[in-house]
């Protein structure tokens, strides 16, 4: 597996902006403008502001009004959505080639120029808050969010990325417009344009579109992101919490570790060889015992999940209660086995074969490139990872795998949380 299919073009503008282009041979074109802006930066006395903002940037701007976007967007076919993260909030839009020099410089207006009126930001704060009530209803979402705090003591990434309703309630429109002078700079923006038009032309059209607002859009001193916060220490015991949830119809087991996230890039590829090997597909190792052969889960899965300063290794299972404890001693058997026996070569192959389709699949589309350009220009700094995954991931040896196991993923220390129906 090469990286042939993938031949981005990069280019800094002497504003901090960088801008990523790449001509494919689909009829559509896609703008994907990565922030490194998110929950991560947030003070606790601001926490949710980063999602807030994405919903009222939508609003209006000095030269469209509010709804005129979305009208202009849907006239001729193309879509339009956003999404926050910890580490990254990015704003997409999807036009065919011939619209995208007309629709871009739209789409690049309400992101660097919000007016944030306060009626409408006053009438948004009540839509976030039953976001935020809807999410609190989710069993999945309030599961997660437990394992989260037990998996983060300090780092930020414990709190949600939509925030407390308190703090939400709290919030000022003014506070905002600050926040948005203060992170939505070129300096912290990655605008990604690919599909099917020549690269200088993909480039020029964002270029001009951000000169346009040059001189509108009002800024305070900057404040860069990346930052580095130290990750936290590994586990050095089993830190259990057990929950009560009445409206599950079975139990649940989540189990962390806290291993090396973004900014130890090269930390990360084993653990997600590890991550397939335990739970991915019927032949992963948790999946064959567990659910295939014992049944003693419904389902289970294993993710090695990278955000920027720190990552976890991820397990969840859903389960009859009294499967509880005998699978989570399974699950702890097998992490041993890892660390003392050689994965074999047809384990490794088929992980080999995986990320190399998956791949493939996922950059079928200009909003895939897009995407996974943004990505990891944004919250990595560097576009080569984007494009040598699999190369990497075909470089690992059982050894290599065998030692981030031992290093990485205690069996006798790490997060626990049960939840059960009663």
């Amino acid at each position: 597996m090469t990286s042939t299919l993938n031949c981005p073009t990069v280019r800094t503008l002497p504003n901090g902006l960088t801008i990523i282009a790449e001509q494919m041979p689909i009829e559509a074109v896609n703008l994907n403008i990565y922030l490194n802006v998110g929950s991560c930066l947030e003070t606790n006395a601001i926490n949710g502001m980063a999602h807030f903002l994405e919903h009222m940037v939508f609003k209006g701007t000095s030269r469209l009004a509010a709804g005129e976007f979305e009208r202009l967007i849907e006239e001729r076919g193309a879509v339009t959505n956003a999404a926050t993260s910890q580490d990254y909030t990015h704003y997409y839009i999807t036009t065919a080639p011939q619209d995208f020099a007309a629709l871009a410089p739209l789409q690049i207006d309400v992101v660097t120029n919000p007016r944030i009126p306060d009626d409408d930001f006053a009438r948004e704060k009540l839509v976030v808050l039953e976001e935020i009530r809807r999410s609190q209803d989710s069993s999945s979402r309030r599961i997660y969010q437990q394992a989260i705090e037990v998996a983060f003591n300090q780092l930020p990434y414990r709190r949600p990325v939509l925030g407390p309703e308190a703090v939400i309630e709290g919030l000022t429109a003014q506070q905002m417009r600050f926040f948005h002078a203060t992170h939505y700079q070129p300096k912290a923006m990655t605008a990604v344009a690919v599909g099917n038009l020549p690269v200088e032309e993909l480039i020029d059209i964002v270029a001009d579109g951000f000169a346009a607002q040059s001189g509108n859009v009002p800024t305070a001193e900057f404040v860069g992101t990346k930052a580095r916060i130290a990750p936290e220490p590994a586990f050095t015991r089993v830190v259990r919490q057990e929950h009560i949830d009445p409206t599950l119809q079975q139990a649940r087991l989540i189990m962390v570790w806290r291993v090396p996230g973004l900014v130890d890039l090269s930390e990360t590829y084993p653990l997600d060889i590890l991550a397939a090997i335990l739970g991915s597909g019927r032949t992963s190792r948790l999946v064959k015992e567990l659910r295939e052969e014992r049944q003693l889960v419904n389902n289970i899965s294993v993710s090695n999940m990278s955000s920027r300063i720190q990552g976890l290794f991820y397990l969840s299972a859903q389960l009859p209660s009294a499967h509880l404890a005998e699978v989570e001693q399974i699950i702890t058997q097998h992490i041993s086995q890892l660390q003392t026996t050689l994965v074999t070569d047809a384990e490794i192959a088929r992980i080999r074969r995986q990320v190399a389709n998956r791949y493939i699949f996922g950059t079928e589309t200009p909003s895939d490139r897009a995407d996974l350009y943004g990505y990891y220009h944004s919250v990595v700094g560097d576009l080569a990872p984007a494009l040598n995954y699999p190369q990497h991931i075909q470089a690992l040896d059982a050894t290599t795998i065998q030692l981030a196991a031992r290093h990485y993923l205690s069996p006798h220390a790490y997060g626990v949380i049960t939840v059960k129906p009663e």
